[in-house]
């Protein structure tokens, strides 16, 4: 990703890191470029931090701990409530500036930032969250009482998909914990991440709490061997993540790494077929595809469904608007980048080399004035097998596979045998049929007649299999059981104590 020397010298801007509580230009002497995706033009240079400017933010975020640590509950959930307001003023800007460097287009971009937004609300909860338990007389005289504490200095690695609701899958529970942070965004769309340190500052919070280091590997490995680096959250491919978890692991960290997906969505002979056209059409090729939680996979348990769902499909996807990020009639804008648009356009050649039934094409899409955007068009399999690499491999693009089974049980057993367990959906009108899925299909994140069934805030998120790595789900009450650890206190007076010393263990007779 590093620039070429013709790049570096464009009229382009330079981004920075964000340290104690200022803009921290880089010092490593390398950049990556940032790029346009609906135009192909280079929009920014972006600092690729060494492991010597990533130490110096979390020095400067341990120095920053014992004060905010120390902030009582309340104040912490504060500096949320004046951060949300200041998110909602300007969504509009920062939901711009999303769709310029992801690609998605304005409206997704506007939703994804209320989801996060939904996260910092529901931080503002702190003084309930951090609520102790307290038992009065355990023993005769003595009282029990756990405490919630903060761990420190904790880290988060986010993905390109969503540089505004990811990262606040993650800091704004962790500071209402009362750790300081560092974040390391995508190094393909890093502004936003930018723009929401400068407005948490604006919100009251410290100087030094939070902090952002833009890189690459070096930044991510530096975080994961930093003996000062408590905890680590993470969100992106598989691969990454098995690596994230199992060398911070190593290195003493606790890890909450979420990994890839190929969700599943299960549709019965008795499922409206116009509802699930509907759905499938927003949940496979919204955000063009680049959603953890995206339908890549169809499964029909008959073929006359199969056949009716996918007429609708086809002939939906022949209305469908692709344009820019900033084409407000738009319905799904261009991949990230041009390497990407290339890959997803290799699995789209792998299958039908593959025998899958390529139904519509994306691969020849032009959008007019856009001639080097990265786009490719919605894409529509049928016909497609387990063995197949469009059903094996997480694309992450606008592709959606259909697979046909005779039984509820063949497709029971077709979701619950692929590594990977993020979400599934299934579509029914029985309600007997959609109990038994729910309980017996072996998926972190489960749909009824819900197209992407990503819980709400005040729920936790999180995959099975090869999708999590670790053992707390992101965001939610969960949240608040990673980024703490607990204390228990067993306490009594010198009223009550007996004289004499005692040296069986104690017990409560």
């Amino acid at each position: 990703m590093t620039a070429s020397p013709a790049l570096r010298q464009a009229d382009v801007p330079s981004l920075a890191h964000w340290i104690g509580g200022k803009r921290a230009p880089g010092t490593s002497g390398r950049f990556g470029d940032v790029w346009t995706p609906a135009t192909g033009a280079l929009g920014a240079r972006v600092p690729l931090a060494s492991a010597a400017e990533v130490a110096r933010a979390v020095e400067v975020a341990k120095a920053a701990f014992p004060g905010w640590a120390a902030t009582i509950p309340l104040q912490r959930a504060r500096v949320m409530f004046r951060f949300k307001a200041l998110l909602e003023q300007h969504a509009s800007e920062i939901a711009a500036t999303i769709a310029r460097e992801h690609g998605k287009v304005l409206s997704d971009a506007a939703g994804e930032l209320t989801r996060g937004i939904e996260i910092v609300e529901y931080a503002c909860g702190a003084p309930q969250l951090l609520k102790s338990e307290f038992t009065e007389n355990v023993g005769s005289g003595i009282d029990a009482y756990t405490l919630r504490q903060p761990l420190g200095v904790v880290a988060g690695i986010t993905p390109f998909n969503f540089p505004a609701m990811v990262p606040m899958w993650m800091f704004p529970m962790a500071l209402v914990c009362g750790n300081s942070f560092v974040l390391k965004p995508s190094e393909r769309d890093p502004s936003t991440a930018l723009t929401l340190a400068a407005l948490l500052k604006e919100a009251g919070l410290p100087d030094g709490v939070f902090n952002v280091v833009n890189g690459d590997k070096e930044a991510v490995d530096a975080l994961l061997l930093h003996p000062d680096v408590r905890a680590v959250s993470f969100v992106g491919s598989t691969p990454i993540a098995r690596y994230i978890y199992t060398t911070g692991t190593a290195h003493g960290k606790r890890v909450q790494a979420l990994g890839g997906a190929k969700n599943h969505a299960v549709v019965m002979p008795d499922a409206d077929p116009e509802m699930v056209a509907d759905a499938l059409i927003g949940a496979a090729y919204g955000s063009a595809g680049e959603r953890c939680m995206a339908l890549s996979v169809s499964i029909f348990v008959g073929d006359r469904i199969a056949d009716d769902v996918l007429g609708r499909i086809k002939a939906k996807i022949g209305k469908m608007k692709v344009g820019a990020s900033d084409d407000r009639t738009a319905e799904m804008g261009p991949l990230v980048t041009a390497a990407h648009r290339d890959k997803v356009k290799g699995y789209i050649d792998t299958g039908v080399a593959e025998g899958a039934e390529l139904v519509v094409d994306g691969r020849g899409l032009e959008v007019p004035g856009y001639a080097d955007g990265y786009f490719v068009g919605p894409t529509l399999f049928d016909r497609v097998r387990p063995d197949m690499r469009i059903y094996t491999d997480e694309i992450f693009g606008p592709v959606l596979s259909t697979l046909r089974v005779g039984t509820y049980e063949e497709a029971l057993q077709l979701v619950n045998a692929h590594e990977f367990g993020n979400g599934v959906a299934i579509f029914t009108r029985d309600g007997d049929t959609a109990r038994d899925f729910a309980t017996r299909v072996e998926i972190g994140m489960v749909g009824v007649n819900v197209p992407i069934p990503v819980p709400v805030a005040y729920h936790s998120f999180g995959g099975w299999k090869a999708s999590l790595f670790g053992d707390h789900h992101i965001y939610g009450p969960e949240s608040v059981r990673f980024y703490t650890r607990q204390k228990a206190v067993t306490q009594r007076w010198p009223s009550g104590i007996r004289a004499g010393a005692e040296f069986m263990m104690p017990t409560s007779k």
